[in-house]
């Protein structure tokens, strides 16, 4: 059997994740500086995704696992796909990010690590969702529903914003927070 380890508290990773492997471990990494690094939002996901592989690396319990998993997702601003969105910190950041996408298109873009064999494997890669445009009332809804909480954007598309995005080009994985191509190697056994 596999001993695979997410470094990641992601509920909706450990999801798909456990479809593949029922007994991978789910279990963050404390101390990350997820702070964005200059330059275009694939090169900032991906950097952070590798911060996080150092990270990974540094926990005594690393070489007990055949695989290491290492993710990060950010969106890209609608008015400028140089630009990203990370996380909000509170409610209001969260309202803002919303409104801010509501009735448009943007990027979501996730980074994934992989490590087999002592060496790191990464994937970056794009999905564009489009929002419905947001009544006042649904913001509310949403941010009420605490489902922004540690989500890129302000929004889970497996939770309540699934009634009002849709994926138009791209894969439901990458939006979720691990890269498609990475889930693909991961279920062929990283060939």
């Amino acid at each position: 059997m596999t001993d695979i380890w997410l470094a990641s508290k992601s509920p909706r990773r450990q999801q798909i994740l456990r479809e593949i492997f029922p007994n991978i471990l789910c279990q963050g990494i404390e101390g990350i500086d997820e702070k964005s690094p200059t330059g275009e939002v694939d090169y900032q996901v991906l950097e952070i995704c590798k911060s996080k592989a150092m990270a990974a690396d540094l926990e005594p319990h690393v070489n007990e696992y055949d695989i290491v998993i290492v993710c990060d997702t950010m969106l890209s601003d609608p008015d400028d796909l140089m630009l990203s969105i990370g996380k909000p910190k509170d409610e209001i950041e969260a309202a803002m990010m919303l409104h801010r996408l509501s009735g448009r298109r943007h990027q979501v873009w996730s980074a994934t690590g992989i490590k087999k064999a002592g060496k790191w494997k990464y994937y970056c890669e794009y999905s564009i969702v489009e929002i419905s445009p947001l009544s006042d009332e649904v913001l509310v809804e949403l941010i009420l529903s605490k489902s922004w909480h540690g989500k890129a954007g302000g929004y889970d598309l497996a939770g309540p914003m699934g009634k009002w995005a849709q994926i138009i080009d791209g894969s439901e994985s990458t939006v979720l927070g691990i890269a498609s191509q990475a889930l693909i190697d991961l279920q062929q056994g990283l060939k």
